[in-house]
């Protein structure tokens, strides 16, 4: 028992006296998160409706652009020593926040659901390559209960897996596209023609661009809190992010291009590509590290979701109970086919949730984001749980609009992020102005006393 109560990580949501990651391990995580297998599918979207050319330069832009809100919070995280779902508590109460910390773990369970099966796929792939024996749902669980005894360790079990992880990636990625240029001429991609088959022009290509990079907001604080300094909690994740969208939104799209040149059948998965040439292995690997590197981060994340609706409740006992349920949810029959949907909930719950965070940290006053916010019952300093809850829900309703009923030909992540996060300024604004004001008449002696006293 000993043992095991010496793995098991201590992880609790007070991490401020707990800062172990430096520059290479806050790059690596970032990278490591990033360079997996739905990044690349994102880039498979871009060609060929996009010249090559265009579609790579809508992933630099776009990431360097949708990047900002993702280190903005985890530089909250690092400054407070508190993750991204305790943090929601200042702007929003501790209701809102445990509510969003209730939808953030079932977005973030519904996530892992969706990495399990993708690593089970690629670790089926890449056994029976080796040995010809093939067993999907084995695999899936493998993998699954390889992560859950990684998030078991905690943060530094983590920041220590996506070091290698990410290294290792880097290698199989750059073997990858080294083999892809021995077997196809990558300098054909530049003069592929433009053709129509996913509906995605520039405006929705930066959209879904920066779409990627706020999908990670709600869980940036968790793990940056953990950086030894603010400088590198912003340009350790903005480097490993960015990168990390170039290379795998740059394969997806070489891959995409070379398959469609080639005559077969649009695909993100250079597997398909290389296996002919013997060359599948290596190519399977960087699927299978990719998306067990973001799974483990996403079944923390939601752990400690949980831990802020039960703060008592002790690190592993969430963490086992999450795993479990992962499990079974990753053998659930069509989960793929739910992806696209997916996609869309995260932005409608996401986006505007954490426009509203980053504006009362940042603009509003940081009053209130310390460690009292970890022992409060009620809203501590600013009365702006209201004004929160309802600029949400207002951008909320317009991401779903925008996204399902009349979308925008440059999409509605960037505007919905901006409105959600205009109207909770000027609603405090006000609420600040209406305050001022009735202190200031509190403060004034009435007429009528003022003539009984003459």
């Amino acid at each position: 028992m000993s043992i095991l109560e010496g793995f098991i990580g201590k992880d609790t949501l007070n991490h401020q006296q707990h800062k172990s990651m430096g520059a290479i391990g806050t790059l690596a995580l970032w990278l490591g998160a990033n360079v997996v297998v739905t990044t690349i599918l994102t880039g498979m979207l871009l060609v060929p409706d996009l010249a090559f050319s265009t579609a790579i330069g809508s992933i630099v832009v776009g990431s360097l652009i949708g990047a900002i809100p993702l280190l903005l919070v985890g530089l909250m995280g690092q400054r407070t020593g508190l993750p991204s779902m305790v943090l929601t508590r200042r702007a929003y109460g501790p209701l809102g926040s445990k509510l969003i910390s209730i939808i953030n773990m079932g977005v973030l369970i519904a996530w892992s659901w969706i990495q399990a099966l993708l690593a089970g796929m690629s670790l089926d792939y890449a056994i029976s390559e080796v040995t010809g024996y093939s067993n999907l749902p084995l695999m899936t669980i493998l993998c699954e209960v390889v992560v859950v005894v990684i998030v078991l360790r905690g943060h530094l079990g983590i920041e220590r897996v996506e070091r290698w992880a990410a290294l290792a990636m880097g290698g199989l990625a750059a073997l990858v596209i080294y083999q892809l240029n021995s077997h196809y001429d990558l300098t054909t991609l530049i003069d592929i023609p433009q053709e129509a088959r996913n509906g995605v022009t520039l405006g929705i290509a930066f959209d879904i661009v920066i779409a990627t990079a706020f999908s990670w907001i709600s869980t940036s604080a968790d793990y940056n809190r953990n950086c030894k300094s603010g400088a590198i909690a912003v340009w350790g994740t903005y480097a490993g992010y960015v990168l990390a969208a170039l290379i795998a939104m740059g394969l997806g799209a070489a891959v995409s291009g070379l398959s469609v040149l080639n005559g077969m059948e649009q695909t993100y998965d250079p597997t398909r590509l290389l296996s002919g040439f013997g060359f599948g292995l290596p190519a399977a690997l960087v699927i299978f590290f990719s998306v067990m590197t973001t799974n483990v981060m996403a079944v923390y994340s939601a752990t400690l979701s949980c831990m802020n609706v039960a703060p008592k409740m002790s690190f592993w006992k969430p963490a086992l109970i999450i795993g479990v349920v992962t499990v079974f949810g990753a053998l659930i029959p069509g989960i793929l086919d739910q992806f696209q949907n997916f996609l869309l909930i995260i932005g409608a719950l996401f986006i505007p949730a954490f426009a509203v965070m980053i504006v009362d940290y940042y603009l509003v006053g940081t009053q209130g984001y310390d460690e009292s916010l970890l022992e409060a019952t009620e809203q501590v300093g600013r009365k702006t749980a209201g004004v929160a809850i309802g600029a949400y829900l207002m951008g909320a309703a317009l991401a779903a609009y925008w996204t399902l009923f009349s979308p925008l030909a440059f999409g509605a992540s960037l505007p919905v992020f901006l409105i959600t996060g205009g109207l909770y300024w000027l609603g405090t604004m006000v609420l600040a102005q209406d305050r001022d004001a009735t202190a200031s008449m509190d403060s004034k002696p009435s007429s009528i006393s003022t003539d009984r006293a003459a």
